[in-house]
């Protein structure tokens, strides 16, 4: 890793909640809302701007771990703002507390774990787990 990683470091991404994003499993619509998958998804992503300008050529970050409360509803059209807050570096490890919110409230909060680790060491335990 690069040095240079602190701890309180932000990142922040945006997006506007479509149909895609609505809460449904199996193709059927649950709520036209924003889902707890779709803001997961937003959360790592947020998180993994903290990572990515410190990996070297020879790392990536893989998931550790993601804790998510989703605290009230965004309809479509709404923007959201997902901000990644480095928490704490252990190891190889990287934790951030996140907070998703819309315009008008905080709508998610929790915490994804990220390991930084050698591509190879990751190809390798993927492929052992091949039947």
């Amino acid at each position: 890793m690069k040095p240079g990683m602190q701890v309180g470091q932000q990142a922040t991404i945006t997006a506007t909640v479509t149909p895609d994003m609505y809460a449904q499993f199996e193709g059927n619509l649950v709520h036209p809302a924003y889902s707890t998958v779709s803001m997961v998804y937003h959360m790592e992503w947020a998180a993994r701007q903290i990572i990515l300008p410190y990996l070297e050529e020879h790392e990536e970050g893989i998931g550790g771990g993601v804790s998510a409360k989703h605290l009230n509803p965004t309809p479509a059209g709404s923007e959201i703002t997902v901000t990644a807050t480095l928490r704490e570096i252990k190891g190889k490890a990287v934790i951030c507390d996140l907070e998703v919110r819309n315009r008008k409230e905080k709508i998610g909060e929790g915490e994804v774990t990220q390991y930084i680790l050698p591509k190879e060491m990751i190809k390798q335990k993927i492929e052992s787990m091949k039947a």
